[in-house]
């Protein structure tokens, strides 16, 4: 069945095995038929090797200059428009864990040559994870650790604090909503961590996550997302 509304929907309620979770027409064993696959919104280059915003040369964005994050590098597939969000909303909400699979072989193809130590996926508070019965970052995670080839922490980072929702929040409202959210029980001296979530939207969450890690003594945080959300978009 199509992931997208009713009004969106090309084919028929009821759709065989094997169609493309967009338009439903056949993709044989693959979730997206050629042409939706083609037609998805990667995110575009050049941009920010910091927090993957779009520059004109690939150099940092003046954000990232005037104030640095505590991660040194994002990675991501996607902007986050539509009809990723419809696919990851899938994801999160609609419990279709194979989207998970896909989207951590992709970022494992985009992070072939990177140079770490240790896959982690970004916690969800324990509430938050008793309500939705699975960590959509945890399920990245899997894939893109197994296809790296490197060690998967799942309980080396945790959220102590159950934060709103970032939503509707203004940048500093966000890094002042998750200030002290994280707690680490691990020792991490001079390890390279990817940090993995689904989607990245002004970096105030994964900031301050790779800002716990540090503390515990990672020496480089990278972020892989799924999508990143664009200020203009």
């Amino acid at each position: 069945m199509s992931i997208l509304p009713q009004p969106l929907r090309t084919t028929l309620n009821h759709l065989l095995p094997g169609s493309c979770l967009l338009c439903g027409e056949d993709s044989q064993t693959a979730l997206f038929c050629p042409a939706c696959a083609a037609e998805l919104p990667h995110l575009p280059t050049p941009r920010c090797p910091q927090c993957a915003v779009p520059t004109t040369h690939g150099e940092r964005c003046g954000a990232c200059l005037s104030t640095p994050p505590h991660f040194d590098a994002t990675l991501a597939i996607f902007r986050y428009e539509f009809p990723v969000d419809r696919i990851i909303h899938a994801l999160k909400y609609g419990h279709q864990l194979a989207i998970a699979g896909w989207l951590g072989k992709a970022l494992a193809r985009l992070l072939a040559d990177a140079d770490l130590d240790l896959v982690m996926p970004l916690p969800l508070h324990p509430e938050r994870l008793r309500e939705r019965g699975f960590n959509q970052a945890a399920e990245i995670a899997r894939p893109l650790a197994r296809a790296l080839g490197r060690p998967l922490l799942l309980d080396g980072l945790e959220r102590r604090r159950a934060t709103p929702s970032q939503a509707e929040l203004a940048l500093k409202e966000r890094q002042r909503n998750v200030r002290g959210a994280f707690e680490c029980n691990r020792d991490l001296i001079e390890q390279r961590i990817l940090l993995v979530d689904d989607v990245m939207t002004s970096g105030a969450t994964v900031n301050e996550a790779a800002r716990t890690l540090k503390l515990h003594g990672a020496s480089r945080v990278a972020i892989a997302v799924a999508a990143r959300a664009l200020r203009n978009a």
